[in-house]
């Protein structure tokens, strides 16, 4: 006699329907989240902890698209958690990615990076080639917010091939949407739109319709910037349509933004304000910055552009804090990332030979000195704009109410500038080519101490100087940015009560040329001591520097194999020493 199969259990059910929510996440994002809560009863109710874990893994998934991050992320953690003490790849892989992707779309690129890499080489460990695709493509979006175009291309090319091997084509058309950004923004129109359009064609085979609509949405800037408006509000449109559906909040943001600048370009100012504020509420709920800063300046652009002075000033303001919050954090993050991305790529390769590794350590650190440069001068040039805009102001703005909130905002400014000046400063030492002319010290101090007028305390300071005439050949700038370095931080850091002074000796002995400058200020803190020369650290939070100069001079001083010594007595004051070769 056949027996019956037997009718499946609770956990056989609870296991196809966190399969059948999966399945169908693209079509319908909310009957994949109800599916995945009740999987996740079922697991509760039969006290099955792993597939408790299992559950809330893939709701952390579901509620980051949707963009409820902090559900995602505590959902994702637990899960984490769990298979952490009770070890499983996949898990892990899983809530890496989920935790990766709520950090970058959250603008904490730098913990996004590092849990996606993470995820990728858990993945790679499975040879599961479908979720290694999508970690590269989310690794691309970062490399993007870093403005680093040529990893972001690469990463989104790794996730096509990756996703061609076992021939997941939708899962390569999602990289296919922002390579097409990435043509676009090089002025490549015809390429981008070829792409876009394969995209596009990859969703409608495969019925993908929330990846459809981030396809539309890349096809709707593509007419954007062609001037086809007509054709772009469509695309946005329909974009807007299957987001709201899917209840994709961030696409939704990037498709208000985008579609407020086509109505801002068609004169229809009502109803690019309408979109732009959309943008803006949706950023501020799911503090969504970059999208946030972006509306603020369309706002400031639409109100400059209706003659509105007042609310084109508050706009403004407004940009330029978001601005400043991304600005200030893409720096420091940028440094975290790739740092931290040049020491997991080291700890794959520590098999190899020494020499081997040394090369690859010089190659990242030149990557990242070059990725510096590129960065600075494209933040320069905003940062000029805003420096401008801050004459005019004076001359137009009467209210003093306005003129206090403007001049706040400029101090901003005005250090955010400093910041992109001295990264600038920081890869031309290292890359300028090596033409040594004749150093007349006696002037170029004079130079470094006129420079240094607009301190506050440079006014109240004697400065005295002791300098033997010899002949010294060597790279001006360089010497320049070493004597303007310790120079500025003597005024800089000076006591206004304590009769202050600075001393500046240079002489030469024993072939060697020695630049002293001692100062009776603040002094450093002894424990501070063995990390001022560290990048971006300062011993003292309630200074406005960047945490970049002393950086600098170390490594000014390194190009022209030299050293720097330091001895400082807190409340006291310090003694910088240079010593240089006088060949």
């Amino acid at each position: 006699m056949v027996q019956a199969p037997p009718e499946n259990t609770d956990l056989d059910i609870a296991n196809q329907l966190l399969a059948e929510a999966y399945d169908i996440r693209a079509v319908d994002l909310k009957k994949s989240i109800e599916l995945t809560q009740d999987a996740l009863r079922r697991f509760k109710d039969q006290e099955n902890e792993e597939g408790i874990a299992k559950a809330k893994n893939q709701l952390g998934l579901f509620y980051s698209i949707h963009g409820e991050f902090d559900i995602g992320m505590k959902l994702s953690k637990e899960s984490l958690h769990y298979f952490q003490l009770y070890p499983s790849v996949r898990g892990q892989a899983e809530a890496k990615y989920n935790i990766g992707s709520i950090y970058y779309k959250t603008d904490n690129y730098h913990q996004g990076l590092l849990h996606l890499l993470e995820s990728l080489q858990l993945y790679r460990q499975l040879g599961d080639f479908d979720k290694q695709a999508r970690v590269l493509k989310s690794m691309g979006t970062i490399y993007e917010f870093f403005n680093d175009t040529e990893r972001a291309a690469e990463s989104y090319q790794q996730s096509i091939e990756a996703s061609l091997k076992i021939n997941a084509l939708s899962t390569a058309s999602n990289a296919y949407n922002p390579l097409s950004g990435i043509y676009l923004n090089q002025g490549l129109i015809t390429l981008a739109l070829e792409t876009i359009e394969d995209s596009i064609a990859i969703k409608k085979q495969t019925n993908d319709v929330r990846g459809m609509g981030f396809a539309l949405y890349g096809r709707g800037k593509i007419f954007s910037k062609t001037k086809q408006y007509l054709r772009a509000i469509a695309d946005f449109a329909k974009a807007e349509e299957i987001l709201t559906e899917a209840g994709d909040t961030l696409g939704m943001g990037m498709v208000y933004n985008k579609r407020g600048i086509v109505h801002l370009h068609l004169d229809e100012n009502a109803l690019a304000k309408a979109y732009f504020l959309k943008a803006v509420r949706l950023s501020e709920k799911f503090n969504v910055r970059f999208i946030l800063f972006k509306a603020y300046f369309n706002l400031y652009e639409l109100a400059k552009k209706e003659g509105d002075g007042a609310m084109a000033l508050e706009y403004l303001e407004k940009y330029l804090q978001h601005k400043e919050s991304v600005i200030n954090n893409e720096a420091y993050n940028i440094i975290k990332s790739y740092d931290a991305l040049s020491k997991i790529q080291m700890l794959e390769h520590e098999a190899r030979a020494q020499k081997e590794k040394n090369e690859i350590i010089e190659r990242k650190n030149a990557e990242l000195d070059s990725f510096f440069y590129r960065v600075s001068h494209d933040l320069k040039g905003p940062i000029s704009s805003l420096l401008g805009i801050h004459g005019l102001v004076q001359i137009e703005v009467k209210d003093e109410s306005s003129l206090r909130l403007f001049n706040m905002y400029h101090s901003q400014v005005i250090r955010m500038n400093n910041i992109v000046m001295g990264l600038i400063n920081l890869t031309e030492i290292k890359n300028t080519e090596k033409l040594k002319t004749q150093i007349d010290f006696v002037k170029l101090v004079d130079e470094c101490i006129q420079s240094c007028q607009y301190l506050p305390s440079a006014s109240i300071i004697t400065i005295n100087k002791d300098i033997e005439s010899f002949t010294f050949h060597s790279e001006w700038a360089i010497i320049n940015t070493i004597l303007q370095n310790l120079i500025e931080n003597a005024i800089k850091y000076s006591k206004p009560s304590s009769d202050p002074y600075v001393n500046i000796k240079i002489y030469s002995a024993n072939n060697k040329v020695i630049l002293d400058v001692e100062d009776n200020g603040q002094g450093i803190p002894v424990d501070h001591q063995s990390n001022i020369f560290d990048m971006f650290y300062r011993a003292n939070d309630n200074t406005k520097g960047s945490g970049l100069g002393l950086y600098i001079l170390k490594r000014a001083v390194e190009r022209l194999n030299g050293i720097v010594e330091l001895k400082s007595i807190p409340h006291k004051g310090s003694k910088f020493t240079v010593t240089l070769p006088l060949l």
